[in-house]
């Protein structure tokens, strides 16, 4: 990695009833079966829990009802479209949890939807030139997540994505490949623009964008569901806004 320039990512309706005890909120559990249940009763797809036990990179909000397990597998290659805003939302929800996230060769990506506490956990690395591979390698043995897109599309041979997977495995992270394909992926996700939201005839803001999310597994049905990327109505006051990802049914 000697001259390869490396730099830390940063500045990227009902009343309420009145009683005796408040209502006791729903668990997160209870909240995604009760999306799924929705989902399969419009005829969504709804993803199996793959294997229990397996070591998963657990990423919150509206993906969580597409990706197996409910995240990322560790230690394994997960192959995704080129979709800038989806990206970001993985890299912001798994720093957001407290994990560390590198990304590989991609100088234009914007991290402005991250928070800013959050972007110190997170290490680009625009240019690898010749070693995106192997600095792809090295940081998925320290990392949570390690994001590596080449600009044009590139297909790895089994014998030239041997050492990559062999470090990948040393470590925790989970590898997101974009543009990047990799023999035998076990998670591919792709992503579609579906609509805007926040927009009129000429007027307004974009608030919210709507993506087709699809999420493939070996041996198991796909799973796919309509998530809406970006921010919340303003609530307590101008200015005041949430970042969301929620399911759209």
């Amino acid at each position: 990695m000697s001259g390869t320039p490396i730099r830390a990512a940063s500045a990227a309706a009902a009343d309420l009833a009145v009683v005796d005890e408040p209502p006791a909120q729903p668990s997160r559990a209870d909240q995604i079966a009760e999306l799924r249940a929705r989902m399969a009763a419009i005829g969504g797809e709804v993803p199996q829990q793959v294997v229990e036990d397996t070591e998963t990179l657990v990423v919150k909000g509206g993906l969580s009802l597409v990706l197996p397990n409910a995240g990322l597998p560790r230690r394994a290659v997960t192959h995704v479209s080129d979709t800038p805003a989806l990206i970001v939302e993985l890299i912001g929800q798994v720093v957001a949890a407290g994990g560390r996230a590198g990304v590989v060769g991609w100088p234009e990506l914007s991290y402005a939807g991250i928070e800013q506490d959050a972007l110190e956990r997170v290490v680009a690395v625009p240019d690898a030139g010749l070693d995106d591979l192997s600095v792809a390698g090295v940081l998925a043995e320290g990392l949570d997540l390690v994001v590596m897109r080449t600009r044009s599309p590139l297909q790895l041979t089994p014998v030239r994505a041997r050492p990559l997977l062999a470090r990948i495995r040393k470590g925790q992270a989970a590898l997101v490949c974009v543009n990047v394909h990799v023999p035998s992926p076990a998670l591919t996700v792709t992503g579609q623009l579906a609509d805007f939201h926040g927009i009129g005839r000429g007027t307004g803001r974009i608030t919210g964008i709507d993506f087709d999310v699809r999420a493939e597994t070996k041996g198991y049905r796909p799973a796919s569901a309509r998530v809406t990327l970006g921010v919340a109505e303003a609530t307590g006051g101008a200015g005041s806004q949430k970042r969301r990802l929620r399911a759209v049914t």
